[in-house]
């Protein structure tokens, strides 16, 4: 469940309502890090959001070893080394909301002995789609003014960021701790929620990078063409950053072959939602809706 559904976000910023070129109005939200880390940490499973915090970390723990132990044999009654989809997964968490490819997260799961057999994590990571414990966000097909080469990796996340924080057998007070795991963290939970948000308007959630290093996180496409593009900044301090890199990427796109974006947005972890005078939208994560 996204956290609209949780009710966790007012829904005050329609998705829907962007993707149809509406401009938001101005929001205030009142969430902390300290709760985004626990959204985070606890996932959208709506039979454990009761439970305590500890024993919803440890029924999440569980799943995870549930699928390395027996899932992903359950898919085609092939046999598999659990010790090794186990660390894939770790190396998944570790790698989440990245275009990690296969041959880096063999090279990580391995670990000291070695990488892993590049086929086998392949393999490994067809199954976990299947499962539906893991979910790519593929590259979007852009039409560009210049050269430049667009990247077609997609990005790796799990279904739900909560089995990236069991894999690693975290808890909302590390993922605190630890800036990098948390940003991406935070990634990869806006991409669940915009995911269950573009499905109410036929949408699809897509990502861009190219080769001199522009990236954008998210690129949501609806089945009319109207699409909107948004960087994702847990830090407040980095949204002219993240404005910044969404006009570099719309002024290079050839607006002759693709329509101009419906809305650049910034996605941010809480506080003051508004449109900013260059246009793009500041939109905090519990203010958004479908």
């Amino acid at each position: 469940m996204s956290l609209f559904e949780l009710g966790r976000s007012s829904g005050a910023v329609s998705l829907s309502q962007l993707l149809s070129g509406n401009r938001m109005e101005g929001v205030r939200t009142e969430g902390t890090v300290s709760d985004i880390a626990e959204e985070i940490a606890l996932g959208g499973w709506p039979g454990i959001r009761d439970a305590p915090t500890d024993e919803a970390l440890r029924i999440t723990r569980g799943y995870i070893d549930e699928i390395a132990l027996a899932d992903v044999g359950r898919v085609d009654d092939r046999r598999r080394d659990p010790a090794k989809v186990a660390q894939l997964l770790i190396s998944l968490a570790r790698n989440v909301a990245t275009h990690a490819a296969a041959t880096t997260l063999a090279i990580d799961a391995g670990g000291s002995d070695g990488p892993l057999d590049d086929d086998t994590v392949r393999e490994y990571l067809g199954v976990l789609e299947r499962l539906m414990v893991v979910e790519n966000q593929p590259a979007w097909a852009a039409h560009l003014r210049s050269r430049r080469q667009l990247r077609q990796a997609p990005k790796r996340h799990f279904v739900d960021p909560s089995l990236a924080v069991a894999a690693l057998e975290a808890s909302p007070d590390r993922i605190l701790r630890d800036l990098r795991l948390f940003g991406l963290l935070f990634e990869s939970l806006v991409v669940r929620d915009l995911r269950v948000y573009a499905q109410a308007s036929d949408a699809r959630v897509l990502q861009y990078r190219d080769s001199r290093g522009l990236e954008v996180d998210a690129v949501v496409e609806g089945l009319d063409g109207q699409w909107a593009a948004f960087e994702v900044k847990l830090d407040p301090s980095r949204i002219d950053e993240g404005a910044a890199s969404l006009l570099a990427f719309a002024q290079n796109l050839d607006t002759e072959r693709v329509d101009k974006p419906a809305a650049l947005g910034v996605i941010v972890g809480s506080g003051y939602g508004f449109a900013r005078e260059d246009g793009v939208q500041v939109i905090p994560i519990d203010a958004l809706g479908p």
